[in-house]
């Protein structure tokens, strides 16, 4: 029996293999589901996707306080930044100084703010000038226009004194002369009648010409120290009269003399400032002196020729 047995085993297994050789070429692996996978391919990135704006907005929802962070790729944080919390006072800011909206004051107002114009006063009258040279420069075509005044701020007032009208302007006012450093240096002297600028006379500074003498008149003076020579020999007195000009560093001291008396200039930053008042008709300039700091005298108009030394 056990040898039938056996025998019927091994006719068995010898059919099994016949039928495993004869069909293995049929035995595949069943085929990818690549529709199935492309699905959940593109259910995964969008799960990624929402899951990064979760993130961001939990970012942004975060304190401002919270600390930045900044990894190696392996979970270690390189630096840690603090960032200040939107919920903490803010530091105060220092204030700043006001910025000058006008002209700068003289070096001594009590002698070169005369006859009880205040330096407010003088400022009006400055600002006044400025505006009646930009209306007169807006009726010129555009390519005969200057650049202008600009602003009252940059200038500093040197003199403002009362002015005595003539046959050339009438009506009293006021004089303000003020003046304005850069790289083409201006002088104003603005002549103000009737609450209004009726005269103007624009400048340069010569005290900054390597050839200029330690003491410069300056050339249209003449304005503040005579009446119009229509009137010659018929001024009308008193007459407050003014002086100015430019100096150079080595000077220390100037003096002016006119109509008999003699008296000292201000010097304010490269100016010279002087003024007085004539009890009598004069035909000759005013006489000018400067010295240095060790009391020479290093400039006298008498020796200038270039210095008118008569009145017309």
């Amino acid at each position: 029996m056990s040898g039938e047995r056996h025998e019927r085993d091994g006719a068995f297994e010898e059919r099994l293999r016949q039928l495993l050789s004869q069909d293995a070429y049929e035995i595949r692996p069943a085929p990818a589901p690549y529709p199935r996978i492309r699905r959940q391919g593109a259910l995964e990135r969008r799960r990624r996707v929402a899951a990064a704006g979760a993130a961001l907005v939990v970012l942004t929802a975060l304190p401002v306080g919270a600390y930045a962070l900044g990894g190696d790729g392996e979970g270690k944080a390189d630096t840690a930044a603090p960032r200040p919390s939107a919920t903490a006072p803010a530091s105060p800011v220092p204030a700043l100084p006001p910025t000058p909206s006008g002209p700068a004051k003289p070096a001594d107002p009590g002698r070169q703010l005369l006859d009880g114009i205040t330096f407010a006063q003088a400022a009006d009258g400055l600002e006044q000038c400025i505006a009646y040279d930009d209306a007169n420069n807006t009726t010129l075509p555009a390519r005969e226009r200057d650049p202008g005044l600009g602003k009252a701020a940059d200038y500093r007032i040197i003199l403002a004194m009362r002015s005595t009208g003539d046959s050339n302007a009438r009506g009293d006012g006021m004089f303000v002369v003020a003046v304005k450093k850069g790289s083409q240096p201006t002088r104003v002297i603005c002549n103000i009648r009737d609450g209004e600028a009726q005269g103007l006379n624009v400048g340069g500074a010569g005290a900054g010409a390597e050839d200029a003498a330690p003491v410069s008149a300056d050339i249209n003076g003449g304005k503040l120290y005579q009446q119009s020579f229509l009137d010659k020999g018929h001024w009308k007195l008193p007459f407050r009269w003014g002086f100015i000009g430019t100096v150079k560093p080595s000077v220390a001291r100037v003096t002016v003399s006119y109509g008999g008396g003699t008296g000292e200039a201000v010097l304010d930053h490269g100016w010279f400032v002087a003024s007085g008042t004539l009890n009598r008709q004069v035909t000759t300039a005013p006489h000018v002196q400067g010295y240095d700091n060790a009391g020479k005298l290093v400039y006298d108009s008498d020796r200038d020729p270039m210095y008118e030394k008569t009145l017309p």
